[in-house]
């Protein structure tokens, strides 16, 4: 059974059938999906998915490109909603420079209180970073305290950069792109990068892995993102599904 470790199964895109494909994910092969929040909202919609399905888990957070929206407010609602035993995480948090659709200057400073947020409630958080690596990893670097973990969602950085995360306490979380042809640097990350510290996801309803790719994303299919990294690294999938399942188990202390 696999393990979506970043999907928003709270989307618009899935309206018209959520229920029914939630339903049917442990038929599909999926065991547990962990949804994070973008905003407010969306982070009160996971926390409701959390609550009315097992499988799923929960995180809180504000995404970057919605940094200009927040205020101290909404940290103490973060706050407040973590307290729920099905949030996992605080997230996603981040940078984004590539779309900058919230001014850098508030990107990095709600990244930098969300972290800080992380810290106090001792939870793991779950970063997006478009564009941002430089400033993504020195906000990090300058909040780290012992006993920081999470996750690099959907990670588009080098080899080296990865290395560091690792030190720091987190995990490498592949999707979609890994499987795509052109996706160089994503394959040389699954190459090099220990089991032990990978992840796999789908961000749906975005990234869709080949032979899927501009389609709608969705949970279960997370599994061509483990077939490519056995692929890659000349391993079974079983193995690539029984370590990455571990690791978030770990990560999020479940049994």
């Amino acid at each position: 059974m696999l393990i979506d470790s970043h999907a928003h199964l709270d989307d618009e895109k899935f309206d018209e059938d959520r229920d029914e494909l939630i339903n049917l994910l442990k038929q599909n092969g999926v065991e547990l999906v962990l949804n994070p929040g973008c905003d407010v909202k969306t982070s009160e919609r996971s926390i409701q998915l959390s609550e009315k399905y097992d499988m799923i888990y929960a995180a809180v957070g504000t995404h970057p490109e919605d940094a200009d929206k927040m205020d101290e407010e909404t940290l103490e609602l973060y706050k407040k909603y973590a307290l729920n035993k099905k949030v996992l995480a605080i997230g996603e948090i981040g940078l984004d420079y590539y779309y900058d659709n919230s001014p850098r200057e508030y990107q990095r400073k709600w990244f930098r209180e969300q972290v800080k947020l992380a810290k106090q409630l001792d939870m793991p958080y779950i970063v997006h970073d478009r564009d941002a690596h430089e400033d993504v990893f020195n906000i990090m670097k300058e909040e780290h305290y012992s006993g920081a973990r999470g996750i690099l969602h959907c990670y588009s950085g080098n080899i080296e950069l990865a290395k560091e995360f690792i030190k720091m306490g987190f995990l490498i979380s592949l999707g979609g792109p890994v499987t795509f042809k052109n996706s160089k640097v994503s394959k040389k990350v699954a190459f090099e990068i220990p089991l032990e510290h990978l992840l796999i996801e789908t961000d749906s309803p975005y990234l869709a892995p080949e032979p899927f790719r501009g389609k709608r994303n969705q949970p279960a299919l997370v599994k061509y993102v483990a077939e490519e990294i056995a692929k890659i690294k000349g391993v079974s999938y079983d193995e690539v599904v029984n370590k990455t399942n571990s690791n978030f188990k770990r990560l999020f202390k479940i049994n």
